[in-house]
């Protein structure tokens, strides 16, 4: 009996995790991307594009699955060395998705018998299926700074108003 593609299962779990990711960007402002925390706190735009590239280098280092030539690494390090503007909102949604279907693309390439082997890289040895949860909890913690960001700036808006 054939071995179905570790893709096959953890699709589901990927997609629930990131489509609500993606949903979450789509519903936001231009005005929501200078939104942070605090000076030494990367903004809402900072956070979208680093998640990005993070899934564009997962895919190459676990998914052996080269990195677009146009892609450009801005976020990489603390944000302070990021460039002040990190584009608007609607180039960053685009680059957020392509950024998933081209990890999506990744695992869907890897064959079988890679998804549990070892691989080096610059955060460490990982296989691409713990890889995986890495990148997982990786937008799910990013997904909770942008919630947090935003009801942040909400409650000082009324704050200011009223």
């Amino acid at each position: 009996m054939k071995m179905p593609h570790p893709f096959e299962a953890v699709q589901p779990i990927w997609s629930a995790v990131r489509d609500r990711f993606q949903k979450m960007i789509e519903g936001l402002q231009e005005s929501d991307m200078d939104l942070k925390l605090s000076e030494q706190f990367p903004t809402i735009a900072h956070l979208i594009r680093h998640n990005a590239e993070v899934e564009y280098m997962f895919a190459a280092w676990f998914f052996k699955r080269k990195t677009p030539a146009d892609v450009t690494f801005l976020t990489a390090g603390p944000p302070k060395d990021a460039p002040q503007d990190l584009g608007q909102l609607a180039a960053l949604i685009s680059f957020s998705a392509s950024a998933n279907e081209h990890l999506i693309a990744g695992m869907k390439e890897l064959p079988l018998e890679d998804w549990d082997k070892p691989v080096v890289t610059p955060i460490g040895t990982s296989t691409p299926r713990e890889a995986l949860g890495r990148a997982l909890y990786h937008t799910g913690i990013h997904s909770g700074q942008i919630s947090y960001i935003r009801k942040l700036a909400e409650q000082q808006n009324h704050v200011d108003q009223g």
